[in-house]
């Protein structure tokens, strides 16, 4: 175990400065409980029911005949960025 955590230490150390926070990003991702959980979790097989058909092709055809609305514009609208949603801990 300790050898090991030499190896990534020693990998780590190699990272172009651009790379690490990419680094720690997968590292927290590895101890967060949850992050881990939906990892993990079983691929949802469940079949659509008549009602999650219907809506389907009715966003579907929506989609069709109107323009989506960017992600930066929602976030401009609640007032929050993407930086804050990325660094969003869950108080204690």
């Amino acid at each position: 175990m300790a050898a090991d955590k030499q190896h990534a230490h020693k990998l780590i150390d190699q990272l172009a400065p651009g790379q690490v926070p990419a680094a720690i990003g997968m590292l927290e991702r590895l101890l967060d409980p949850v992050a881990r959980a939906i990892a993990n979790a079983p691929i949802d097989d469940e079949p659509l029911t008549a009602a999650d058909e219907k809506a389907l092709a009715e966003a579907r055809e929506w989609s069709k005949h109107n323009k989506g609305t960017p992600h930066e514009e929602f976030l401009t609208e609640l007032g929050i960025t993407q930086e804050e949603i990325d660094n969003y801990r869950e108080p204690k």
